[in-house]
């Protein structure tokens, strides 16, 4: 039995996630389906299995209104993670040639010039001041970079994306104003990319491939062509600076970690992987009940939302030997981190492969680092560090 205390309105954003791993020690222990009442009100599902079962069960659990919980600054559905089958189908079909593991690869070599580069840059700083904001000069800039490129964003317009992210994302359980008017300026700049591809002036990446797509053989509407881009913007940008500074973020207070790292890059990948499972970018995501069912005894009735608690899942221990621990050689590691079922993360071996060589080439040009003062855990926020002066 847990000695943490069940939360009485459970949350997953914000100062919340300062202890939301003692949170989840004690819903699994004590109460593993439950409500709060925030955000108008939901159920919670943290079990490991209960989660797979309902992202395979899309006759039970809708996407609709949306899987973000609260909204990302509009009320559009974001097209396709907010759409349920059959419709889902089509829409997802389009982006899949865009993410395969082949497609990926493609890019590689940009990536690993990328990361170099950025981790010569700290390096250099480290010259001029004894510490260094590393989510600031390498976990932003870098998925910013890769991914701006693939979807076809301008560079120039790359130094004004880290305040979208921070207003839509970061602000809308807070400001939901601040937030909503930064979702409005993000439509009119997808709207401009949109205008400039159709005008012939600006159409590549996937941004330009969409503008030529079709769905059910018809070209996509305009409003389909804005949320495809918001989404695109928001998930491409924000999860895997999270999950770089995150695992930097670990890094720094476990230098046993380091040096086994160092001495053995090649297993950089199983350690990502950890990374994912622990300390994850998207800790939960919303469905809306479409009948009444039944979860652990528990009622929920149609039309109720459920939020499945991926990050939950991610350490029952019914699942994983010593759950809470991050063990950077744990191997055979099935976690939660990009979903499951129809709508799995369709940019995870983007994602994974941005983390993995970010962190290869960190560790490779910066020596031995430690956390310069107290930081969370989560988020994108700053992540100061200092050399110990060790290798």
């Amino acid at each position: 039995m847990s000695d943490r205390t069940v939360p009485q309105d459970f949350d997953f954003h914000g100062k919340a996630l300062d202890t939301i791993f003692d949170d989840y020690e004690a819903m699994l222990a004590e109460k593993p389906v439950g409500h709060s009442s925030k955000y108008g009100g939901f159920w919670y599902i943290s079990k490991s299995d209960d989660i797979f079962e309902a992202e395979q069960d899309p006759d039970t659990w809708s996407v609709g209104p949306s899987m973000i919980l609260p909204g990302f600054g509009t009320e559009m559905p974001l097209i396709p993670i907010d759409i349920d089958p059959p419709t889902h189908a089509g829409f997802r079909k389009l982006l899949l040639p865009m993410f395969t593991p082949m497609a990926i690869n493609k890019l590689e070599p940009g990536m690993h010039a990328t990361a170099e580069e950025l981790a010569a840059e700290v390096k250099q700083a480290f010259e001029a001041d004894g510490v260094v904001d590393v989510s600031h000069r390498f976990a932003r800039p870098y998925p910013t970079i890769i991914f701006s490129r693939l979807a076809g964003y301008p560079e120039a317009d790359w130094p004004m994306f880290d305040q979208w992210i921070d207003d839509i994302i970061y602000e809308r359980t807070k400001s939901p104003e601040t937030a909503n008017k930064a979702g409005d300026d993000l439509v009119a700049y997808v709207q401009r990319l949109i205008d400039d591809g159709r005008a012939g002036t600006a159409q590549h990446g996937i941004m330009g491939d969409l503008l030529d797509a079709k769905v059910d053989g018809r070209p996509l509407t305009n409003d389909e062509l804005i949320s495809y881009g918001y989404l695109l913007f928001l998930a491409g940008l924000d999860t895997t600076a999270w999950a770089i500074r995150s695992s930097l973020w670990y890094l720094a207070g476990n230098l046993e970690a380091q040096r086994l790292l160092r001495a053995e890059p090649d297993r950089v990948p199983d350690a990502a992987e950890e990374f994912l499972r622990t300390l994850s970018p998207v800790q939960a995501m919303a469905r809306t009940a479409k009948k009444d069912t039944t979860v652990r005894g528990q009622e929920i009735q149609a039309g109720e939302r459920v939020v499945l608690v991926f990050g939950a899942g991610n350490r029952d221990p019914e699942v994983y030997d010593k759950p809470n621990d991050i063990d950077i050689t744990r191997e055979n590691n099935r976690h939660l981190a990009f979903g499951g079922g129809i709508h799995r993360c369709l940019g995870s071996n983007l994602g994974r492969k941005e983390l993995v060589i970010s962190l290869q080439h960190f560790l490779a040009t910066i020596p031995e680092f430690e956390l310069a003062e107290d930081e969370p855990w989560h988020g994108v926020g700053s992540l100061r560090i200092r050399l110990t002066g060790g290798e």
